[in-house]
């Protein structure tokens, strides 16, 4: 049973430091988008950029949709 929870915590641990990594890359990448598109305010960058916009934010949703369904399993597998 001890075995059991700390596999659990360790998942949980590793779950939640994808999450806030993906978070943070997501930011990163947003702002750089943001200010090459200020700094070359161009037709072709500014449609590259809203691509890249709407991918980052499908990566999160999947990614945080991911790790709801992660913990579910889990809870579920300890109970």
């Amino acid at each position: 049973m001890a075995v059991v929870v700390i596999v659990v915590v360790v998942v949980e641990v590793v779950v939640v430091v994808v999450v806030v990594v993906v978070v943070v890359v997501v930011v990163v990448v947003v702002v750089v988008v943001v200010v090459v598109m200020v700094l070359v305010s161009a037709a072709v960058v500014t449609e590259a950029a809203a691509v890249v916009l709407v991918l980052v934010v499908v990566v999160v949703i999947v990614v945080v949709l991911v790790a709801a369904v992660v913990e579910v399993v889990i809870l579920v597998i300890v109970e």
